[in-house]
């Protein structure tokens, strides 16, 4: 079966927040991320070439709804990619139920309006590896199902469940001696500081860092130093490599978890 107008239309369309949300789907590329994906998300559409099939044999049991294969050539009009890497598939987005609860027991990461797909993509990637299964975004957020921010997951968008609430709400519904941590330029040394199994880890915008109305919330406040102190250095930490040292700092204290 060939790869038809209709279908690259569809795929393409799937670049557009709109059709996303419309269609309830998302596009992954790559034989790493498609293979990541496949077993955890359903499959609607699976597209690539002869090579990939054939290497993949044991991938093409799990639910597919229609697998097309195609030449290279095809595949390039089909992908979103500079470089296309013999496969692209259509998945469901996922529906989860959102137990507020698991703040309480647990570590968790929320966003408050960061605008990069790449950052976005990048701190799933980290929440993954982190151990840390829930992240709260705020609607200001990027799209988790961007295709920027599917690819920067490199498969962690699998074992990390990502709601879209209100931060205000969501801080409001959980028990008040339950650590809010953030960070900021005035915060206390995060190096220093006694860090909680549980809680809520709140990263803000690239720009404009945590909003008023969510700072007045947070009771925690953290701060990165720099090194050496007081030497003069850049402004502030992208909001992806300040959500790694927040979290390894963690982790590093509370290996147990």
């Amino acid at each position: 079966m060939t790869l038809s107008k209709n279908k690259i239309k569809y795929i393409h369309s799937l670049e557009l927040k709109k059709s996303r949300n419309t269609e309830k789907a998302f596009l992954a590329e790559g034989h790493k991320l498609v293979g990541d994906l496949l077993g955890h998300f359903h499959c609607r559409l699976l597209v690539a070439t002869d090579k990939w099939f054939m290497n993949n044999r044991e991938l093409q049991s799990t639910d597919i709804d229609e697998m097309l294969i195609v030449s290279e050539e095809e595949l390039s009009r089909a992908s979103l990619l500079k470089t296309p890497q013999q496969v692209l598939a259509i998945f469901d987005q996922p529906e989860y139920s959102m137990d507020t609860s698991i703040i309480n027991r647990s570590l968790c990461l929320a966003l408050d309006g960061v605008q990069d797909p790449g950052n976005l993509g990048s701190i799933i990637r980290l929440a993954d590896w982190f151990g840390i299964e829930d992240v709260f975004c705020t609607p200001q957020t990027a799209d988790i199902y961007n295709p920027k921010a599917v690819q920067a997951t490199m498969g962690g968008i699998a074992h990390v469940r990502i709601h879209y609430v209100s931060l205000l709400d969501l801080i409001h519904s959980i028990k008040p001696e339950t650590p809010i941590y953030g960070t900021f330029l005035n915060g206390e040394n995060i190096y220093k500081e006694n860090l909680s199994m549980n809680g809520l880890i709140v990263m803000g915008n690239e720009g404009n860092g945590i909003s008023g109305e969510v700072s007045h919330l947070i009771n925690k406040r953290l701060y990165i130093p720099n090194y050496p102190n007081g030497r003069e250095t850049a402004e502030s930490l992208n909001v992806a490599i300040a959500t790694a040292i927040v979290c390894a700092e963690f982790r590093r204290r509370i290996p147990s978890l």
